[in-house]
Formats: C-alpha cells, structure tokens, sequence
C-alpha cells in the first residue's frame, strides 16, 4: 500500500474517532450525562480499531451514500436547533 493510501486511511479514522467523540461529549454536556460521553467513546475508539475494515467499506457506493445522508441529517438538525434559538431570541 502506498504512503499516500497510508495517509488517506489515517484521515478518516480520525476524522471519524473526532466525529463520534465529538459528537458523544456534546451530548454528554447537554444532558449532563457521563455515562453517555463514556459509551460515545469508546465507540468512536472501537471504530477506529477496525480501521482497515472501515475505511474498505467506505470505497463502497452504498456506503457513500449512507454517510451523505448521515452528514446531511446532521446538518439540517444543527439549523433547526439553530433556528429554535433564533426564534427565542426575537
């Protein structure tokens, strides 16, 4: 495997360890819920165990499109909790 393949792959585990880390301790703030930010976690670090197997999974159209869709949900989420606040604020 090349260096450049190399460095691709380690890119997106920490891309994605960031994004359920982030995600997880978020959460966990706003709840106020330890527990959660632990689960979300070690989730993110379990995923990133299985880097080799993820990153070949996401080569796969069907994957593609499901983290799309994921990254869009999560966007339009963000704007309505953003919205919600607008609207408070008026």
């Amino acid at each position: 495997m090349t260096e450049e393949n190399q460095e691709y792959k380690k890119e997106i585990i920490e891309s994605f360890t960031a994004l359920f880390t982030t995600f997880g301790k978020a959460d966990g703030d706003i709840f106020n819920d330890h527990e959660l930010k632990k689960k979300a976690k070690e989730f993110a670090e379990s995923a990133s165990a299985s880097a080799n197997s993820l990153v070949d999974r996401l080569k796969e159209d069907d994957v593609k499109e499901k983290f799309r869709d994921v990254g869009k949900a999560a966007e339009q989420f963000g704007k309505s909790v953003a919205d919600c606040f607008k609207n408070e604020k008026k």
